[in-house]
This record gives structure tokens, sequence and C-alpha cells, in this order.
């Protein structure tokens, strides 16, 4: 029950600040007086709760927060969160902890070709990892591939010091970084060497098709019209796609982003899914969320002007 109510009854503190209702616990019994309908949902939200204390030894105040949103939203119970665990890794296991990401993970397991579309921190990029590596040790597909473009293909490039593999480097080691993140390093750098991982460069993906494969693109606001198809054309049999980005963070010239028009191109395709997530569904620090949902009031206040 410690774990429960957190550090100086915050988590405890949190509920009755969301809900017009009194909670009180004794030993480990919990008492709730209020309206019917919301001593319901705190009911659900405690049991909840418990069930992850003792799964995994304590609540978080961000889970809790989390929790109260949906139960508020009343999207689904929060137990469908913790119950969905896409990978295991040294005890850890990585689920989805929004509605979004829900969605998200849910979509990815039932299409085809998936877009993950988002801010930074909404787990776009991390979720399709973690699926891919289940994938890959469930023997579902034979191989990982995970690839970005690489905007300073051109000259930028070309003055770096070392050979192409150090010049491109830097730009794909965030695909090491989560890979790592979810494979013992030494498993990682022999999957990586034997093929059944392969981190490339987009560029590099031209002439392939790529059968029995999980593919990411990462980065993919930064892929042009023409990379954006030459990419989505390299799908094999038995393979399945997945394509994250941002559309406000394009590092290209305007207009230019594969990812902004391709909605309106595939859009409608069965075994194609559009999965938008918003700042609701960051979970890294708190004023991440807050940030990026300041940068989208801006953009719709500047929308507004415009028309």
């Amino acid at each position: 029950m410690a774990a429960v109510v957190g550090e100086a009854d915050r988590n405890l503190d949190a509920l009755q600040q969301a809900f017009r209702a009194r909670i009180t616990v004794r030993g480990d019994e919990v008492a709730i007086e209020g309206d019917p309908i919301e001593t319901q949902a705190i009911r659900a939200l405690v049991s909840d709760m418990m069930k992850t204390a003792a799964s995994e030894g304590a609540v978080s105040a961000e889970y809790v927060a989390r929790a109260i949103s949906l139960a508020k939203t009343a999207e689904f119970a929060p137990e469908r969160l913790r119950d969905d665990v896409l990978l295991t890794y040294r005890g850890r296991a990585i689920r989805p902890k929004t509605a979004g990401q829900k969605a998200y993970a849910d979509a990815i397991r039932t299409h085809t070709v998936t877009f993950g579309i988002g801010p930074a921190g909404t787990g776009k990029t991390y979720l399709a990892m973690a699926l891919a590596v289940a994938a890959l040790k469930a023997k579902q597909v034979g191989k990982i591939v995970l690839t970005r473009p690489i905007v300073e293909a051109g000259e930028n490039l070309g003055f770096l010091p070392g050979t192409l593999e150090e010049k491109v480097d830097p730009y794909i080691r965030p695909l090491y970084d989560a890979l790592f993140d979810m494979v013992d390093r030494p498993k990682a750098l022999q999957l990586i060497e034997d093929g059944t991982v392969e981190i490339v460069p987009l560029a590099f993906m031209r002439g392939r098709t790529l059968n029995d494969s999980f593919i990411v693109l990462d980065e993919a606001q930064n892929a042009t019209a023409e990379q954006m198809k030459m990419f989505l054309t390299r799908l094999g049999f038995g393979s399945k796609m997945v394509v994250t980005g941002d559309v406000t963070q394009t590092d290209l010239p305007s207009g230019t982003s594969g990812l902004a028009g391709v909605r309106g191109i595939l859009d409608g395709i069965d075994g194609i899914s559009f999965c938008d997530l918003t700042s609701v569904d960051v979970v890294r620090h708190s004023l991440v969320a807050a940030i990026v949902a300041a940068y989208e009031r801006a953009a719709k206040s500047a929308a507004g002007r415009k028309g």
C-alpha cells in the first residue's frame, strides 16, 4: 500500500484532486466516498495501481497521471496498457503508456504498413523497434532493417573526415542506441554482424526487395517524395513496414517532404494505417509535453492568422 499511495501520499493526493471524492487508507484497505460514478472510476484506478505495485514494486506519479487521464476520457481501462507487454528485456517490460501509443501498437500488429506521425517523445520509433525485436524473437520475421534518411548526403557529408561508414554513423547512431536498449550489446552486435539486423542510410535501400523482414524508417520527414516512394516499394512478401516522423520538424526545403504528402496519396488503402500521436502521448520529461503543446498552439495561432 505504501507503493500505491506514493511518497508523502502524492498518488493519493493526485486522485483526490482529480475526482470529487474522499479517499481514506487504513492499512491495506481503501475507503472511497463521493459521487457513485467517480467512486467506481477511483476503485478501478486503485485496483490497477495495486496490481502495478505488486508487479513492478512502485507506482510512479507519471503512471498515475496517465491512468487518471485515461479514466476521465473513458477511452479504456488503464489495465489494458499494463497488460499489453510488447517486449521484456532484463525483467523490464516495454509497453504502450497512453491510449495513442496503444492504438499505434495495435495498428502495427494488424497492418502491413503503418505510419506513426507525431512529435518527439511519443514513442514512435521506440515502440516500433520493440515490436520488431519481439517479431524477430518469435520468428515471425527473419530480419530487421532499420533505416534513416541522411539530409546531408551531398556536399556537407563529403567534407566530413573518415570512411563512408564513419561519416554516416552519427546519423544512424540513435537506431543503434534504441537497439542496445532492448538487446544485450554482444547479442545485438552479433545480429548486426551476421546481417539479421541491418542499420543503413535510406539511400542504400534503392534497388532492393525485402522479404520476411520488419522494416522501420525513422525520421521520415526528412525523406523526399521520391525517397518515400522508393522505400515503400521495397516491401516484399512476409514483411511489415513502419514509417515514423514529425512533419513539423523536417530539415528539407518547404514542400519537399515525402511524409507530409503521403497520407493524401495512400490513405484508404487496405493494409495501410496512419496513426497520429500528440503531446498527450509524450512520455519523456513532463516539460517536453509542455513544450510540444506550446508549439502546437503557436502553429494553430499562425494558421488562424493566415486564414
